[in-house]
């Protein structure tokens, strides 16, 4: 598979949670597209491009299980969040509870808004290691008070790689009238989603990480009596079209002006691809980031955050004491070895995150670097 990709041949790629990698066959339809698009752009982005954009919104809505005009297709969560965010009208008190969990830059759009509306942002500590699902949806509800106007969690902490309860949250946070709305960027492709099971009011996931399709490419799932309530970041031709289309949803947030809609014409062909080889692959990947951290526990010491049941296609590792940015420039220009190696409530980590091309070979030489540059530390 690595030769599938277009990954750098001189380097061992184990940090595809940042920013995914597309295989040769979805790059290419992308490439396709574009051309598409460059031979009429008249055709695509004025007289036909609604319908061009509604079996894309089908096939991803039958993919994580919704609606396809409760879904609207943006850049990046990071977009969809600051959306969601400036649409709730939070006043001077109201509380927003998450997670020290959380993705540093949703981190900052929430204090942000803090900021500006004179709200306050809860991020309640996570037991670590995390013992069980109920152990941390009871830890996140420990911060609710009579204040309490938003739930913003993660589906799958970045940071720590563990796949939080969501749908048992969201379901308390409906009981209590508290807007839920969940970060699923490392979600869609990685685990099975369904958005209806999950029942949170807004639902936000990339789509070019873990189901590799191009990058500007995630979904934003609002259930129907939210759809009023999200204004546009961007005003464009969407706002009180002359027709009306599918949703409010849709006609707001689809056409934020001219911009290149290749990449989320070939969600299409990702998902295709995922459904054949990223999906029957995902036991393997699993099965490969235990067998690591099982591996470094027992010869370097090393803990997981958390259950490794409790983990998908990443795994977290506490480090010990070091310049954690250091480690990670030295792995990759010594070694060549790309992972992610960040500070993480003021201590060391090491995420790793693989996909289908990825083998124990390479983590195997990743164990070892690690052997070589830890024991002085230790």
């Amino acid at each position: 598979m690595r030769d599938q990709f277009l990954l750098r041949p001189d380097r061992i790629h184990l940090n595809h949670g940042a920013f995914g990698a597309c295989h040769t066959t979805v790059f290419s339809a992308y490439q396709r597209h574009q051309l598409a698009v460059e031979s009429d752009p008249n055709d695509y982005l004025l007289r036909t491009f609604a319908a061009r954009m509604a079996p894309v919104r089908k096939a991803l809505a039958d993919y994580v299980h919704a609606d396809p005009n409760d879904l609207v297709l943006l850049a990046n969560t990071t977009t969809a969040m600051n959306l969601v965010a400036r649409s709730l009208h939070l006043q001077p008190g109201d509380e927003i509870l998450s997670s020290d969990q959380e993705y540093g830059a949703i981190d900052k759009v929430w204090e942000f808004i803090c900021e500006q509306t004179g709200a306050r942002y809860v991020r309640q500590p996570l037991p670590m290691p995390a013992p069980s699902a109920e152990a941390i949806a009871d830890a996140i509800w420990a911060g609710v008070t009579d204040k309490t106007r938003v739930l913003s969690i993660s589906h799958i902490a970045a940071q720590t790689s563990l796949v939080l309860p969501v749908a048992e949250l969201a379901a308390r946070a409906r009981s209590r009238g508290i807007v839920s709305v969940i970060d699923g960027a490392h979600a869609p492709g990685q685990i099975d989603l369904d958005l209806q099971a999950i029942g949170a009011d807004i639902y936000i996931g990339n789509c070019h990480k873990w189901l590799g399709a191009p990058r500007a490419s995630a979904l934003l799932y609002v259930r129907r009596d939210w759809h009023e309530r999200l204004e546009p970041l961007v005003i464009s031709w969407g706002w009180r079209p002359w027709q009306p289309g599918p949703s409010r949803l849709v006609d707001d947030h689809q056409w934020p002006g001219t911009f290149d809609v290749a990449a989320r014409l070939a969600i299409v062909e990702a998902i295709d691809f995922a459904k054949q080889v990223l999906e029957p692959g995902r036991q393997r990947c699993h099965d490969l980031v235990v067998d690591f951290a099982r591996e470094a526990h027992s010869g370097l010491g090393l803990c997981a955050l958390g259950a490794l049941a409790a983990t998908a296609q990443m795994v977290t590792l506490a480090l010990p004491d070091c310049d954690a940015f250091a480690l990670g420039r030295q792995l990759l220009q010594d070694d060549g070895i790309d992972v992610a190696v960040n500070k993480w409530s003021g201590r060391p980590h090491l995420r790793v995150s693989v996909q289908v091309y990825n083998d124990f070979a390479e983590l195997d030489r990743l164990l070892q670097s690690l052997h070589r540059i830890l024991r002085p530390v230790r």
